[in-house]
């Protein structure tokens, strides 16, 4: 819940024309096999919003497929845009030189699903009643409700995701290692042995690990929920008592309660990014539009005609859409304004908690509409660049 990595095609319509003049050489290079007469395998590639990915020095517009002979050593090249750095990558990684570092090769000795994840260099991340953010240099923020300690985190540094819930937070390190303070009651914070972590996620009572190979790691109440056998995963969000990953093919997989049909993804494809609360999941198409499953009492699932989204965020009744124009669009219930957005302009990340939303600018400045009982929305002086 309330998690963002990276979300997608941030930069969609800038990127048309760069289709238009790429789509007929990769259409060439998809089905060439070299010399021929051998195995040949398929590469599908693609990228998270915030940077672009070339395949053998070819800069691909979305999603693309190559074929290559056994045994070819194909070059990978992920650049961020200004602003984002590149994480990592993620898939099928098990020939790939090096996940970490931006440019590296993969040996085509089967047929391979990759991602290459990018993340903004500041964020903020809303939890029930708390906000965090996430500065440029490593640092955080938070504001809002603090009963267990969850806004104590003055003194983290070289943090590279944070993600907030109920009663506790979590932050990524650079290093692949993870913090978390605030409620341990059910042992969500016990993450001091993680490592190789790409992705963290907050719910309820529980905090869910993304590893660099795919797999999943929790701690915390996860009774009734079999991530251990979960593989090929590269986007997790967690809620209110299940879950939600994206695998590198974009189907997706979910665990936990499923009392209003939240877990009902069965028959989605091509996913980019999930988002979860309490009983509803959203999903991202890789085309920009949206689905979605779950409680629909207050409209919240009615986001069918969406278009040209790049990142999502699911509040306790409400789902919010940024859109490749840094506008914002807003479903559900509106009971304490948190659907208030059609104003909002020049924002690059969203986020939403049980009754608020928030809004990141590309100026490292942060809006924030709906409840503020517990002053979380009292971010008016953070410049989080």
């Amino acid at each position: 819940m309330k998690t963002i990595l990276s979300s997608r095609r941030h930069h969609y319509v800038a990127r048309v024309s760069i289709f238009l003049l790429t789509i007929a050489l990769i259409a060439g290079m998809v089905g060439c096999g070299g010399s021929g007469g051998g195995e040949s395998y398929t590469l599908t590639i693609d990228g998270t919003a915030g940077g672009v990915v070339a395949v053998n020095n070819v800069t691909i517009p979305g999603k693309a497929m190559f074929t290559y002979d056994a045994g070819t050593v194909v070059s990978l090249n992920a650049t961020p845009d200004d602003g984002y750095r590149f994480v990592n990558w993620t898939g099928n990684v098990s020939t790939i030189a090096n996940v970490t570092a931006a440019s590296t090769t993969i040996t085509m000795n089967g047929s391979y699903n990759m991602t290459a994840n990018f993340e903004a260099e500041f964020m903020v991340a809303a939890g029930s009643w708390h906000t965090v953010g996430l500065k440029s240099d490593g640092r955080v923020v938070a504001v809002g409700r603090n009963y267990y300690g969850q806004c104590n985190v003055g003194n983290w540094t070289n943090i590279t995701q944070v993600t907030a819930c109920s009663y506790h937070t979590v932050g990524l390190k650079s290093d692949g290692t993870v913090f978390a303070v605030g409620d341990n009651t059910s042992g969500q914070c016990n993450v001091g042995n993680w490592t190789g972590i790409v992705q963290v996620s907050a719910g309820h009572t529980v905090t869910v690990g993304l590893k660099a190979n795919g797999t999943v790691v929790g701690v915390g109440w996860l009774e009734q929920w079999d991530i251990g056998n979960w593989t090929d995963i590269v986007q997790i969000s967690t809620g209110f008592g299940y879950m939600a990953g994206v695998k590198s093919d974009g189907m997706v997989v979910t665990a936990g309660c499923d009392g209003l049909g939240q877990c009902n993804v069965s028959d989605w494809s091509d996913i980019a990014q999930v988002a979860t609360h309490s009983y509803h999941t959203v999903g991202l198409k890789s085309d920009g539009t949206l689905v979605a499953v779950g409680d629909n009492y207050w409209g919240q699932c009615n986001v069918g005609n969406w278009t040209d989204i790049v990142q999502i965020a699911a509040g306790r009744y409400h789902t919010v859409g940024l859109k490749s124009d840094g506008t914002v669009l807003a479903v559900g219930s509106n009971y304490y304004a948190q659907c208030n957005v059609d104003q909002w302009i020049g924002i690059i990340q969203v986020s939403a908690g049980d009754f608020y939303t928030l809004g990141l600018k590309s100026d490292g400045t942060v809006v924030a509409v709906g409840e503020n009982d517990d002053e979380q929305c009292n971010i008016g002086g953070w410049d989080l660049n």
